[in-house]
């Protein structure tokens, strides 16, 4: 069953390749694809993928399989991000000691706090996601220089 999936995936990019994906683009939508999809808020990486991909006429599935494939990460990093976006914010993160008292607040001050905390969580997100899309770009390219298929379609640039 693996097998079969694994040679689905390998004969899908080899279609996607010979379309004329450079292997430094293709490596770029990947790696975009993971950094946007770790974003800490749901539903918002899709949308962004979809505005990137037409965007930057970036190849739009390879974009999205990247973005659902690291879907379990975005939810692991949340509490990391909120955490190193406090850290990174002078006026500190809502404690957990106050977390409870949130529930018997004003929707508004809940509200509120909710929007600090993603607030924190993006810029936590900027901060690693640039030198990330970075890193990421140049060791997929290194990568993906040495599938034959891709050697193919560099040749072709």
């Amino acid at each position: 069953m693996l097998r079969i999936f694994l040679a689905t995936v390998k004969r899908r990019a080899a279609v996607w390749l010979l379309r004329g994906i450079s292997p430094r683009r293709l490596a770029l939508t990947i790696a975009l694809g993971f950094a946007i999809g770790c974003i800490p808020m749901m539903g918002l990486p899709t949308t962004l993928c979809f505005v990137a991909a037409l965007t930057l006429r970036l190849n739009l599935p390879v974009l999205q399989a990247a973005n659902y494939a690291v879907m379990p990460l975005q939810l692991a990093l949340m509490v990391p991000f909120v955490r190193l976006g406090g850290w990174l914010f002078a006026a500190g993160h809502i404690q957990a000691a106050r977390a409870g008292a949130l529930l018997h607040a004003s929707p508004l001050h809940l509200l509120a706090q909710i929007g600090a905390l993603a607030a924190q969580a993006l810029l936590a997100w900027l901060v690693i996601a640039l030198p990330a899309i970075l890193l990421m770009t140049l060791t997929f390219t290194e990568l993906l220089r040495r599938v034959p298929a891709v050697a193919a379609a560099e040749s072709g640039d």
